[in-house]
């Protein structure tokens, strides 16, 4: 099967959404994109600045739950790729609300506007926090039950069965991706990696939640923009794709590293209450993305985590401009 040639990727001025439309970009040079991205706190337009110019990319600043926009925006498309969401774990325990408008009623409005321009493909980006937690040894299929423990998982959770419901009901062409943790250049500075990279370089504390035990599988967010790339050139419509590098490490383990890394003391860690809801482990089998679509991650977690700690070194102007950023939306919104 060949790539769409006309996409629309949402959100793609974050983390995720930035490697995405590179890795897009870079595999198909006949590939044309649009970025539509809300630019809230996360959505830095830093991350795709040396691409600005590029005739086979647009950016428009929206909102996915403006309806006129979205259509609109749909009928110049092949396929769509919404990633955008509200994301961070924390933020949604103490404000629910943006993340069930922007993750659920978001995704429901892409959606009916894809079914109304008959697009060939939607692929929703979600999250293996959608399964809950898992003990031992085990590892979520496709097939395992949604049981999510925050906001922000159920609001996920939520997204994808309003995705699959317009498959069963509509017959539109819908594929979900539920990826492990992300980790990789320009990661917002709240995430784990990043914030301990960051605190640990400037001799602050690095705050463990509970005992460090959480264990996470760990994905180079480069490795994932190629799995998402592979579910939407051949993914099967109606089908859920787990994304995942087999990378599980617990936070103690990422801590002691990333300040090994640094040349830091360990007396940098400070243990603070845990997270309510906090899920134990995550693990996802990956088996069926790799037999169906070919697909693998390919970056060992060491060498990654290595290059990930001295680019936010090489950049501290690209964090300054972050923290200053938020500073501003904040004062803004008062």
């Amino acid at each position: 099967m060949s790539q769409p040639q006309k996409l629309l990727i949402t959100g793609g001025s974050g983390f995720i959404g930035s490697w995405l439309i590179r890795h897009l970009l870079a595999e198909n040079p006949d590939c044309h994109i649009t970025n539509l991205d809300l630019l809230t706190y996360a959505g830095n337009p830093e991350n795709l600045r040396d691409i600005e110019n590029d005739p086979r990319y647009r950016f428009v600043q929206g909102d996915i739950q403006d309806e006129a926009l979205v259509n609109r925006l749909m009928r110049e498309v092949d396929a769509c790729v919404n990633v955008a969401a509200q994301t961070h774990v924390d933020r949604s325990i103490s404000g629910p609300g943006v993340f069930i408008t922007t993750n659920v009623v978001g995704t429901q409005v892409l959606l009916e506007a894809a079914r109304n321009a008959n697009i060939s493909k939607f692929v929703q980006v979600s999250t293996d926090e959608v399964y809950g937690s898992i003990e031992g040894t085990a590892k979520f299929t496709e097939e395992s039950p949604l049981e999510p423990s925050s906001p922000y998982s159920s609001s996920k959770a939520g997204a994808d069965l309003i995705a699959l419901s317009y498959w069963k009901t509509y017959g539109m062409p819908v594929c979900i991706t539920r990826c492990t943790n992300n980790y990789g250049p320009n990661q917002y500075p709240e995430k784990l990696i990043p914030l301990f990279i960051l605190n640990a370089s400037e001799d602050k504390q690095v705050p463990v939640y509970g005992d460090g035990m959480n264990v996470r599988d760990w994905i180079h967010v480069k490795d994932h923009s190629a799995g998402v790339a592979a579910v939407l050139k051949a993914g099967k419509p109606g089908e859920v794709y787990n994304i995942g590098s087999g990378n599980e490490h617990n936070n103690m383990e990422i801590t002691r590293l990333i300040l090994k890394i640094l040349g830091k003391p360990e007396s940098l860690i400070k243990f603070v209450p845990d997270r309510p809801g906090h899920d134990r482990r995550y693990a996802l089998d990956c088996s069926k993305v790799e037999r169906e679509l070919g697909w693998k991650a390919t970056t060992s977690f060491e060498e990654g985590l290595r290059e990930t700690v001295q680019w936010y070194l090489d950049n501290p102007q690209w964090v300054a401009n972050v923290r200053k950023r938020e500073r501003d939306l904040l004062a803004n919104a008062v």
